[in-house]
């Protein structure tokens, strides 16, 4: 039995565009494994812009810094904090199933500054520009000397005195940087240069 014209038209349609849509998503495979960090997805969202937090995260981090609700502004920054808040610290980790302090730094600052950085600590402290403690600000990263190495220990300076990292006991969480046993290893501190990162650092 011989397909009339018009039906024979119609499969040819609709095979092209089954064709075309397979196509598309193999492309959009590629490309997003090309839009990879040391195995993370990069999200290209273009130029930085700050988000207004919600009310209740706001109201959290206020209260546990001991500043105004307002002084609140960037909503990726604690968003970002409160969604990773008490992840476990690996050595190595990359996930909310464990993470270690630089690559906590590193997803901190794709995700919410949309700025790539390198993977380790000792490669993040190259890539900023060094400030006094009385000069830090929001999104700025601080560097610790633990067990007698220099720059081992990495996090983002928030507000108040206070920083986020990946603790080795308590995972993720926000700290006071003046909090005994954690100031006297402090030793550095500054904003992150542009760019930072470069496939040498790899």
């Amino acid at each position: 039995m011989l397909i009339p014209r018009q039906s024979r038209l119609l499969l040819f349609f609709a095979a092209a565009i089954l064709l075309s849509a397979c196509h598309s998503k193999k492309l959009t495979i590629r490309n997003n494994a090309d839009l990879q960090q040391n195995g993370v997805p990069v999200v290209k969202r273009g130029p930085y812009v700050m988000v207004k937090p919600d009310k209740d995260i706001a109201e959290k981090y206020a209260n546990l810094m001991g500043v105004k609700r307002n002084e609140i502004q960037n909503g990726r920054l604690y968003s970002f904090i409160d969604e990773w808040y008490g992840a476990p610290y690996r050595f190595g980790g990359m996930g909310k199933d464990g993470v270690d302090c630089s690559g906590l730094v590193l997803l901190l600052q794709l995700q919410v500054y949309d700025q790539p950085m390198p993977r380790t600590c000792a490669l993040q402290v190259n890539a900023i520009k060094r400030k006094y403690e009385d000069e830090l600000k929001e999104g700025d990263l601080v560097f610790f000397d633990f067990d007698g190495k220099q720059f081992s220990h990495v996090g983002v300076y928030l507000q108040n005195g206070y920083f986020v990292h990946a603790s080795t006991r308590k995972g993720v969480m926000v700290a006071r940087l003046h909090d005994n046993g954690i100031y006297k290893f402090f030793s550095r501190g500054g904003s992150v240069a542009d760019p930072v990162y470069s496939s040498q650092n790899d």
